[in-house]
């Protein structure tokens, strides 16, 4: 039982973790003469309590596994604050670079129940911020969920297009050609995907303007908030993207007329009128870890057979949206679109989180320097306890995994829900 609450205590709250079978045997190697030494540690996965080697599933939804969600979320919250502020590899010079907040929206497919500023719905209604029906539409009849579907299936090619001609409009701005500006300035972004209520996506994102190098350099004199924000705007009325013709009907998509770009200020600027970098980065790392299934009330997974969401409990607006990308994803011509695969993300079938290559560290590296820490530490523990090495010889791993399967036991969950504050499996 001990070794048991052991295996689970290292899962650090995980509600589904995923079971292997296999074996890891460490041995000494020397690196003279590449003799491979005596055993220095084995591990045998049917040897542990569990049965299994238990590794954390690192689900980014919280609706599926709370604990792993937590987990990306502070890793997002690092990678975006690190791209304001500095820091994880990338120098503090950056908060001194013209940076801006933005948010772009989808367009209209119908009129929906909202809370406008006049504080009445067009229904006449004044809706509580909780109210189920916002977001869903007025007249389910005449809202273009077809237009919809399509749009969230194009979202991440839209934002492709958009990046492409930001870059065009900031030369332009320059007095520069493309090819020029690629020596004085370069275009970093970080961007993270949201649903709204009426279940189409719009994207937050930090866009920043460095020097040729990126943030290890400074941009040019003027390289200004003004001048990124006048570009942005620019870039968003030319970003369009030719979608499918379906019965005779010409499909165009591009970003809705709401957009928000909100200069950000430095991290210590602590004025309420003012937009900062802690702030920006809880904003985007708070959606970092929800989907459609937060927004709208879809499902959390894919879905295998349409016959099954009949049984299954949720917005009507939310299953008319399901319906409409698996109608759609029996057309051949829309095969490329994968839109029953995507259903259950309404169509939307795009990275949840994306940034420019310059822009900060990535998720990858604070995941290694994390395992790479924790592999410290257990080395640390076992100093003590298992041979020494020589100094000409290091460390040969011999390892093999299988998937055995996925989540706890009744007993292991039962155990795991006390180790963790009753937690597990919400």
């Amino acid at each position: 039982m001990p070794g048991l609450m052991r295996q689970l205590r290292g899962l650090d709250g995980c509600a589904n973790p995923i079971r292997l079978d296999g074996h890891r045997t460490e041995h000494a190697l020397n690196t003279t003469t590449g003799e491979i030494g005596p055993v220095l540690s084995h591990l045998d996965a049917a040897d542990l309590p569990a049965g299994h080697l238990l590794v954390r599933c690192n689900n980014r939804r919280a609706t599926r596994c709370a604990a792993c969600a937590e987990t990306y979320r502070r890793d997002t919250y690092q990678l975006i604050t690190a791209g304001l502020s500095g820091g994880k590899g990338t120098p503090d010079t950056v908060a001194t670079h013209p940076r801006v907040f933005a948010t772009f929206t989808a367009p209209s497919f119908g009129p929906v129940h909202n809370r406008p500023a006049t504080g009445r719905c067009r229904c006449g209604t004044q809706h509580p911020a909780d109210a189920d029906e916002l977001g869903t539409p007025l007249d389910p009849q005449t809202y273009d969920y077809e237009a919809a579907v399509l749009w969230n299936a194009h979202a991440s090619k839209i934002w492709a297009r958009f990046s492409i001609y930001l870059r065009r409009e900031v030369a332009k701005r320059a007095g520069l050609t493309q090819r020029e500006v690629a020596d004085h300035a370069r275009v970093s972004f970080a961007k993270v995907a949201e649903y709204q209520k009426r279940g189409a996506i719009h994207f937050h994102a930090v866009i920043r303007l460095d020097g040729p190098d990126g943030g290890d350099t400074p941009p040019p004199p003027w390289a200004t908030a003004d001048l990124l924000t006048d570009a942005i705007r620019a870039a968003t009325q030319a970003a369009h993207v030719d979608g499918p013709v379906l019965d005779g009907r010409a499909h165009t998509f591009g970003f809705g007329r709401q957009l928000d770009i909100r200069t950000i200020r430095s991290a210590d600027f602590a004025a309420d009128t003012e937009l900062s970098d802690r702030a920006v980065a809880a904003y985007i790392a708070k959606y970092a870890t929800k989907g459609a299934e937060t927004a709208t009330g879809t499902l959390d997974r894919p879905l295998r057979f349409l016959a099954k969401l009949a049984r299954l409990t949720i917005p009507e607006h939310a299953r008319r949206m399901i319906q409409t990308a698996w109608t759609l994803g029996a057309r051949p011509d829309l095969a490329h679109l994968r839109l029953r695969a995507w259903a259950h993300m309404l169509g939307f079938r795009g990275h949840f989180s994306t940034k420019t290559r310059a822009y900060s560290t990535t998720l990858g590296a604070l995941r290694q320097a994390r395992a790479d820490w924790r592999r410290l530490q257990a080395a640390n523990a076992h100093a003590d306890t298992g041979p020494a090495l020589d100094a000409d010889e290091t460390t040969l791993v011999l390892a093999h995994w299988a998937y055995a399967g996925t989540g706890l036991t009744r007993g292991e969950e039962w155990l795991a829900t006390g180790l963790h504050g009753g937690d597990q499996g919400d």
